[in-house]
């Protein structure tokens, strides 16, 4: 018996996000929240009986919003609104992330200050309930009014127009739905504007990848501690009294970390005696540069978290104490707090892959991996061994570097000036995506090394949790014992990773 995500409006965390978009876990909106709908839509429908003008309820949108729309058009202003900003354009977003914004935009439906029917939020719980995912083009949205472009997208497929996502290839909505026997919605006044309102795609696209990139933080120690195994680096600067005199959270995280995944190494008592007393610092620092990692990710989360249970509509609707709707305009889609938690996570990531690239090339570069072959390669001259494999890591970390470059100091305005300055957190949040996506690269790539290296040390054997790991690697790749195309092997690797095979490792 599958349990059901109860929508409230008020308690979504992201990994309810990811179980939801990745793993199809069942929503449905709660009692309680349906209560608060009907009660703020009551409001919606008492305001519509007065002459008052209601930003998107009985006006237009934008700079178009001085302009009073009849009574008798009020149900066709909501349907032009969702056709009207229908207009993405790129490549479809994955279908986890059109999951994921479906998901968020019905939690933050269900927080009733939007003064809908709590029928949208059960469509949109049908929909994902029945695996129906719209297409949704990932390019059009500003970040402020929200995510109009991609949210408009989704909606669409409410009304029954649009195209979802299938195996086979896109597909009209209005068959999909025929199929499922969902009747397409008609909207009542202000719908329409409240599909549209919101920050759910740069969320969405955030949530999934912060929670992907938390298990590759983790990762990251466990690579690194091999690493350092394989260049018979100390582990005497992850002390933790060197990690309480500074009082980083993050660092002393990523330190304890690679004291127990060190703790009983062979390698280590090995060289124990040796002279060198400190290493360079892409192993030094790992601490430092890991923990700082970590404590953007841990910021971006808090973020994250309440933006996933907040009303980011506009106009929002309140009682006030005589009983009578207060309906007041806002700006509480404004993408600011998610766009700059975006470009942290990118910044964040630049580093991450940084200094995994510089512990790569100290693995293979004959200058500085003293008693390993050059470039881990077996009868180096015939063979490169990890020689190109470097210069992929450089390529790649030099494009996260490149996609670290902030979105959100570009505001630009839009809708004749009324929406002068915007927050660019979609494209912050589609920069996030790749980033991480040559960042897991780039640490599959060090893994590989890394577990190579630390096979020529032999016998001598590093700690049992990387042993494990070491173990768990060459389960997907053989060892290098002559030059192959290693793209396949990456791509194992960095999947592995992906999927969190490192997370609790340690």
């Amino acid at each position: 018996m599958h349990t059901v995500l109860q929508l409230t409006g008020n308690d979504l965390t992201l990994e309810d996000v990811e179980r939801v978009a990745v793993s199809f876990a069942l929503v449905a909106l709660s009692g309680e929240a349906r209560e608060r709908m009907l009660r703020s839509r009551g409001l919606v429908e008492q305001a519509l009986e007065s002459d008052a003008p209601c930003y998107g309820i009985n006006t237009g949108l934008g700079r178009l919003s001085d302009i009073r729309i009849a009574a008798h058009e009020l149900r066709h202003l909501q349907i032009n609104l969702v056709r009207s900003h229908a207009c993405g354009v790129g490549a479809p977003l994955p279908q986890a992330v059109v999951r994921a914004i479906m998901l968020l935009r019905a939690n933050s439906l269900a927080k009733g200050y939007s003064g809908v029917r709590p029928v949208l939020v059960d469509r949109l719980c049908e929909l994902l309930n029945r695996r129906i995912h719209p297409v949704v083009p990932e390019q059009g949205s500003v970040g402020a009014s929200g995510d109009l472009a991609p949210l408009a997208h989704v909606a669409l497929v409410l009304l029954g127009e649009g195209e979802v996502l299938t195996a086979q290839g896109n597909e009209p909505a209005q068959a999909a739905l025929q199929r499922a026997a969902v009747a397409p919605l008609e909207l009542a006044p202000k719908e329409g504007l409240s599909l549209l309102n919101g920050t759910q795609a740069m969320l969405g696209l955030g949530t999934l990848a912060l929670v992907e990139m938390e298990r590759l933080i983790d990762a990251a120690d466990v690579i690194g501690a091999l690493s350092l195994e394989a260049l018979r680096g100390t582990p005497v600067a992850f002390d933790e009294r060197i990690q309480l005199a500074r009082g980083q959270p993050g660092q002393r995280v990523s330190a304890a970390r690679l004291r127990t995944l060190l703790e009983g190494s062979a390698i280590r008592e090995s060289h124990r005696a040796c002279l060198r007393v400190q290493d360079a610092y892409s192993l030094r620092c790992m601490p430092q540069v890991h923990g700082a990692v970590r404590d953007s990710a841990a910021a971006a989360r808090a973020t994250f978290a309440a933006e996933a249970n907040a009303a980011v509509d506009n106009p929002l609707v309140f009682e006030d104490p005589d009983g009578s709707p207060a309906i007041l305009s806002g700006g509480n889609f404004h993408g600011q707090p998610l766009a700059l938690a975006l470009d942290g996570l990118a910044i964040a990531l630049a580093a991450l892959s940084g200094i995994s690239e510089r512990r790569l090339d100290r693995l293979v570069n004959p200058s500085v991996n003293e008693g390993l072959p050059p470039f881990l390669a077996v009868e180096p001259g015939l063979n490169s061994g990890f020689m190109m494999a470097q210069v992929t890591a450089a390529a790649l970390a030099a494009e996260v570097r490149t996609l670290a470059a902030p979105a959100s100091v570009h505001s630009i305005p839009t809708s004749g000036d009324k929406e002068d300055f915007v927050s660019m957190g979609m494209t912050a949040a589609l920069k996030l995506r790749r980033a991480l996506e040559a960042s897991t690269q780039v640490l599959a790539l060090e893994l590989l090394a890394a577990v190579e290296a630390v096979e020529y040390l032999a016998p001598l054997e590093t700690s049992a949790p990387l042993r494990q790991v070491m173990a768990a690697v060459r389960e997907r790749v053989p060892r290098l014992r002559e030059d192959r195309a290693l793209s396949g092997d990456i791509a194992r690797v960095a999947e592995w990773l992906r999927g969190g095979g490192l997370h609790r490792i340690g």
